[in-house]
């Protein structure tokens, strides 16, 4: 879900881990009280609660639950992330989730929720939640009595999981980057498509240890190349946790759409906009991309006091919380601090109204920072009743064109052959550990020319724009295809090229450019808008997997997500076709078996894919275009 929340990451960079404080440091912004909060069923969680200095008035408190620790003193200044909240004045509450650190208590990395037992050992997230805002307006003192929760990724999760049964306290709430199913998207998986590198490191990192974040020792430096000698991912356990770790042992025993992955999709329990939320996602958000539209699109369908809310931007995983967020990998935002602005004029002013009754209440349902145009757009209304479905239409000479495919005696298709034994990597290698740092949050906005000329990827691409066209909604892709094999993936990436002049050299033309200047202009980028990948084996049901019939031409769905995009005159729009993105998705062995997760070796073959582009087979991207 990401390697800490980014409040707490804040807070921990900047305090030491050892020593809990009452007071704090002279000048310091907070004191910090620990306490050991007691849950229905009587384990004890452990709490940070964190006041502002100089303020003696009674303030609403906000709450953030993590599995990544706690601080341990009082932070000595504001961390960028709460400048907007703590101008306005707030209690800070940061608690550590039921057995992690000095929390008591199982861990169980789990959404599940059962609101219809109420026996008092059933705990989960939700009741954590409402136990611990009971105890807060019972035992805090000089507070309103009103409390808020934020968070981003396990934090935004834990957040979002109080729309099930929100204390009365609780007025408002945003999720960020919130998990909604980790079988159909998010972070473990990809419509049933194993999320692998990510899956694995991040059960290391969170189960390894009940008193750590652990990072788990590659001692081969290129990713790529220690999961491809690992070989089929049976031996994750086979050679490396030997089933110590529970999350893990649980993706492998569950690699169907079955009762107990459809238990975690806690968002289909969700009744109604049951308190104030502002959902929060990243268009380029490398874990939890999908999760915060659920989320909005379940409660809005019973929202009549108009309080449930979607903000969108151009930001990786969690990076509106950063300190300005003005480009996105090198892409710049046109002048703005992207991350700021949604603090200053959207977040805070949120929290204002329904914690301090300050202020309007928001006026639109969805907010967004439009890439491309480079401004912020806000909607009446969210999918926008403007947007015309428009299919831009794959073409066998490898063009893209808004013209549909007419008969001809050419060719109705074009091929690659895909061989699981040297995967197309997700990017450019060698590829870093997922954590900590290194390339993983921003890939997703990596230029896509790395996979130029690989013999196993298809591309195809329009001719310059003579118009702008805005894109505001739901993509998807429409494929014909056929493989060779009994099983196969297709990964689809639309793309925005860039000109090969979008800006002048930023070197001497005597000197030339300087290291890796080259590389970090913006002349002919391939900017990936939307990736994803299907499966062919949940085609018919994500429930109960069926073989392909190799040869037989399919008709593919492929879901791209919800976007706010204007491909610029002058730019060209390309997309991607391949069937393996190796290692953030396992590779399919392209023969069908019952369980991916227990194939052998033997299993993996090459398979001839075939892309059809024809009258009768019009592979297609589907486009809202707004005009």
């Amino acid at each position: 879900m990401t390697i800490r929340s980014f409040a707490a990451a804040a807070l921990i960079a900047i305090c030491a881990p050892t020593v809990n404080a009452q007071q704090p440091a002279a000048g310091g912004a907070f004191t910090l009280e620990e306490v050991m909060i007691p849950m229905r069923d009587g384990a004890r969680l452990q709490t940070a609660i964190m006041r502002p200095v100089g303020r003696s008035e009674a303030l609403p408190i906000l709450l953030s639950r993590t599995p990544y620790g706690v601080p341990a003193i009082a932070p000595p200044i504001v961390p960028v992330a709460w400048k907007e909240f703590a101008a306005d004045g707030y209690i800070f509450v940061i608690q550590n989730l039921r057995g992690r650190f000095k929390s008591e208590g199982t861990f169980l990395l789990s959404s599940q929720v059962d609101l219809t037992n109420t026996k008092s050992t059933n705990v989960n997230e939700t009741t954590d939640a409402y136990d611990t805002i009971d105890w807060l307006v019972k035992h805090v003192a000089n507070t309103t009595g009103k409390v808020g929760m934020f968070g981003v990724s396990y934090d935004g999760l834990t957040t979002g999981m109080t729309l099930l049964m929100p204390h009365p306290a609780l007025k408002a709430i945003s999720e960020q980057a919130s998990p909604a199913d980790q079988w159909m998207n998010d972070d473990n998986h990809r419509y049933g498509a194993a999320r692998e590198s990510y899956s694995f490191e991040y059960s290391v990192y969170e189960q390894a240890d009940k008193f750590k974040n652990t990072h788990f020792e590659f001692d081969i430096y290129d990713a790529y190349d220690w999961y491809l000698k690992l070989g089929p991912l049976s031996n994750i356990n086979a050679k490396y946790l030997h089933g110590t770790i529970p999350a893990w042992n649980s993706i492998v025993a569950h690699p169907n759409y079955d009762a107990e992955n459809k238990r975690e999709a806690w968002y289909t329990q969700i009744k109604g906009s049951t308190v104030p939320n502002l959902n929060v996602a990243g268009f380029w958000d490398q874990e939890d991309p999908w999760g915060p539209w659920q989320i909005f699109h379940q409660a809005a369908k019973n929202d009549p006091d108009h309080t449930n809310f979607m903000v969108a931007g151009p930001w990786f995983h969690g990076s509106w919380r950063t300190a300005k967020n003005d480009s996105i990998g090198i892409i710049p935002l046109g002048g703005h601090e992207t991350a700021r602005e949604y603090r200053e004029n959207i977040e805070a002013p949120f929290f204002r109204f329904y914690l301090h009754g300050k202020g309007t209440k928001p006026a639109w349902r969805a907010t967004m920072f439009q890439t491309g145009s480079n401004a912020w757009r806000t909607y009446d209304s969210w999918p926008v009743k403007s947007a015309m479905p428009t299919n831009l239409y794959f073409h066998n000479d490898g063009t893209l064109s808004f013209e549909k495919p007419v008969a001809s005696s050419g060719a109705l298709y074009r091929e690659y052959v895909s061989d699981p034994a040297n995967p197309v990597p997700y990017r450019q290698r060698p590829i870093s550990p997922t954590y900590p740092n290194g390339d993983w949050r921003r890939w997703e906005v990596a230029d896509q020319r790395f996979v130029d000329g690989r013999p196993d990827v298809l591309t195809y691409t329009s001719a310059p724009l003579d118009h702008d066209i805005t894109v505001t909604g739901e993509l998807a892709a429409k494929l014909f295809a056929s493989t060779s094999g009994t099983d196969a993936d297709f990964i689809v990436k639309l793309i925005d090229v860039y000109p090969e002049n979008a800006q002048p050299n930023e070197w001497n033309a005597d000197a030339g450019p300087a290291p890796n200047a080259y590389a970090r202009s913006l002349n002919g980028y391939k900017l990936p808008i939307a990736m994803e990948v299907r499966r062919g084996r949940f085609n018919e049901s994500f429930e109960t997997p069926h073989p392909l019939v190799a040869g037989k031409v399919t008709e593919w769905t492929v879901p791209l997500r919800e976007h706010d995009h204007v491909f610029l005159k002058g730019h060209r729009i390309a997309v991607q076709v391949q069937s393996t993105w190796f290692p953030v998705i396992d590779r399919n062995p392209q023969k069908f078996v019952p369980n991916i997760y227990e194939a052998k070796a033997s299993d993996f073959v090459k398979a001839t894919q075939r892309i059809y582009g024809s009258a009768a087979m019009p592979s297609h991207i589907v486009l809202p275009v707004v005009h």
